[in-house]
């Protein structure tokens, strides 16, 4: 079964935090402070675990506004998404604007002066392994305060935030959120430049698998 809920943030970015050692566990986070209509929400950013053997890997985007829609024009507050495209959901593995779309081209390495080309048409966005603590630097090179910022994830049950930010499928069978699997549902941060593009920090764990089924279990 998929998340409980699902949705996206709008906000205004007050701050952020990281956790303190050891106070949430084995898993570290990036604690963004979103200002809303209803309060400041805190935003629960996963980076992995200093004791865990899942690793975390990330990317950061520049993309258009419009490749977000209907999204970036919603009011203020957090919003569900139906988790489907042409929602405003996203999907690290399917959503045209995330993917790598050479290897979606291709099924062999494309010959050298044909990826040149591609490098400049279309750069590639490789994802990069790390510690938890390149993947919070990463991160916060985003986080300028005042900033209007979009969260993907899950709402908590109590209390005004957001956790699950990180690609929601993918976990392989027997883990702990394998339940959890879906599609169309993965969670992202992304925070508004001043030329009206977005900044976005996609993340996933090393265990993650990059392609599922329709319910969004490895393949």
């Amino acid at each position: 079964m998929p998340l409980d809920a699902y949705g996206v943030l709008s906000g205004t970015l007050h701050g952020h935090f990281r956790d303190q050692p050891d106070s949430q566990g084995r898993w570290f986070h990036v604690n963004l402070e979103v200002d809303a209509p209803a309060g400041r929400h805190r935003c629960a950013v996963d980076v992995d675990g200093k004791d865990s053997a899942v690793g975390v890997q990330w990317k950061v985007l520049t993309l258009a506004a419009s490749v977000l829609d209907p999204v970036p024009g919603l009011a203020p507050g957090y919003h569900d998404l139906s988790t489907s495209s042409g929602s405003g959901a996203l999907d690290l593995i399917r959503h045209p604007a995330l993917v790598d779309r050479r290897g979606c081209l291709f099924v062999r390495r494309p010959p050298a002066w044909l990826a040149d080309l591609l490098d400049r048409w279309d750069p590639p966005h490789p994802w990069i392994s790390g510690s938890h603590v390149e993947a919070a630097e990463a991160l916060e090179t985003l986080l300028v305060p005042g900033r209007e910022i979009l969260v993907f994830g899950e709402p908590f049950d109590r209390g005004l935030g957001m956790h699950n930010i990180h690609q929601n499928q993918g976990d392989p069978y027997g883990s702990p959120w394998w339940d959890d699997n879906g599609v169309w549902q993965d969670g992202a941060t992304l925070t508004r430049r001043p030329d009206g593009r977005y900044d976005a920090f996609l993340n996933r764990f090393s265990t993650q698998a990059d392609r599922t089924d329709g319910a969004g279990h490895p393949l």
